[in-house]
């Protein structure tokens, strides 16, 4: 169910957002909806991250590399 918020901004701040919408093919509303979603993800995700790099903690390379190997492509 979506429920309606009230927001305030200055008004250029808003004309140039809907115009940035626009050329997006955007709604102001979808963009909003979009950055709340992140907003609240933001912290499951940086401990998703933290996890990943927890668990790889066993990974060592056992010596360390040259400038030339670790710019090899």
């Amino acid at each position: 169910m979506l429920k309606n918020i009230t927001m305030s901004a200055e008004e250029e701040l808003i004309r140039k957002a809907r115009e940035k919408a626009q050329r997006e093919h955007t709604t102001l509303n979808e963009t909003f909806r979009g950055w709340l979603q992140q907003y609240v993800s933001a912290e499951a995700r940086a401990k998703d991250f933290d996890a990943l790099m927890q668990s790889m903690m066993y990974a060592r390379p056992g010596r360390k590399f040259s400038r030339e190997e670790m710019n090899e492509r």
